[in-house]
């Protein structure tokens, strides 16, 4: 049987200081990356991740294209070393899905690092106009955490943001419903819940603003047609096939659920052998363990990773 291969790429949240120096260091393609990304960016992006501070690269207007930024350049390596066999398909879990379709081809690394700022932008904006939150429910069902939300919502926005692996789903909404949710979680049966440390409400109606900006934002930038690798949506655990899906899908991602454990399911089901998670931090390779444990994950975040593959 053929191996078929995914690439998968982490979102917000991943980031640490210190992340791609390694890279940075050694690397003259991974210099050269983010020496690329402070030019567009207009500012000194790759000495916020290799130095911080923490306050700094975990803002949501940083954070966003720093970990574009440095996985983009983990990425370059791997492919310049010839260490890891070309993608069939590409994920990446919510700002991971622009690093998907840049290693698709599908976006150039300017146009995907001026999305990536534009949408952390228009995101930490929305958030500032609205006092939203995140809480992480674990061990609860979906139909559970559903009736968790409606139940103590009290007229105010409550739903779920993220569906990442079974018994981890994450909640967005009004600050006050996200707390109260917290503290009844455990009642419905949750082995804990946990306020997110987030900017505010994402993958929520609140994200409508952001979710305008960012339209904009997409149609000044190239995306081209799906080609030799699949990318699949967050939106919908569905395959892009024309540049319009794909505007599309990156639009409504904003104000909708992520459908993480659903995209790899279907990449599990569709014949994919191999994952290689790409970029900061280990938190797919985590959650594959709880959506399949037998599915084969290697995770590269730093030099150390290289040795692994060869």
């Amino acid at each position: 049987m053929a191996v078929k291969i995914a690439y998968i790429f982490p979102g917000q949240g991943a980031q640490t200081v210190g992340m791609g120096k390694d890279f940075y260091d050694s690397e003259p393609i991974a210099a050269d990356i983010f020496d690329k990304a402070n030019q567009i960016v207009g500012y000194d992006l790759g000495k916020i991740c290799f130095e911080g501070p923490d306050d700094e690269l975990n803002s949501t207007v940083v954070s966003q294209p720093a970990i574009f930024a440095a996985s983009v350049a983990i990425l370059e390596v791997l492919k310049e070393k010839d260490l890891i066999s070309p993608a069939n398909v590409t994920a990446g879990l919510s700002l991971g899905e622009y690093t998907a379709l840049y290693a698709a081809g599908v976006i150039s690394f300017e146009d995907g690092l001026k999305l990536v700022q534009k949408r952390g932008q228009a995101m930490q904006a929305a958030a500032d106009a609205s006092k939203g939150s995140m809480v992480s429910v674990i061990g609860l069902e979906q139909q559970a955490v559903e009736k968790l939300c409606s139940d103590v919502a009290e007229g105010q926005l409550l739903t779920c943001a993220n569906f990442n692996c079974p018994g981890q789903i994450v909640i967005t909404g009004d600050v006050d419903a996200c707390r109260r949710a917290a503290k009844l979680a455990e009642k419905y049966g949750a082995l804990k819940a946990i306020e997110l440390k987030v900017a505010g409400a994402f993958h929520s109606q609140m994200m409508a603003p952001a979710a305008e900006e960012l339209q904009k934002a997409i149609e000044q930038c190239n995306i081209d047609q799906i080609s030799d690798i699949e990318v699949i949506a967050n939106v919908d655990a569905e395959y892009y096939r024309t540049a319009e899906q794909i505007s599309q899908g990156l639009v409504r991602q904003l104000t909708n659920s992520v459908l993480w454990q659903k995209c790899m399911e279907r990449l599990l089901e569709d014949g994919v052998t191999k994952f290689y998670e790409i970029g900061p931090g280990k938190v797919l390779t985590g959650l594959m363990r709880r959506i399949n444990r037998k599915a084969k994950v290697i995770n590269i975040s730093n030099i150390a990773g290289l040795g692994e593959l060869e």
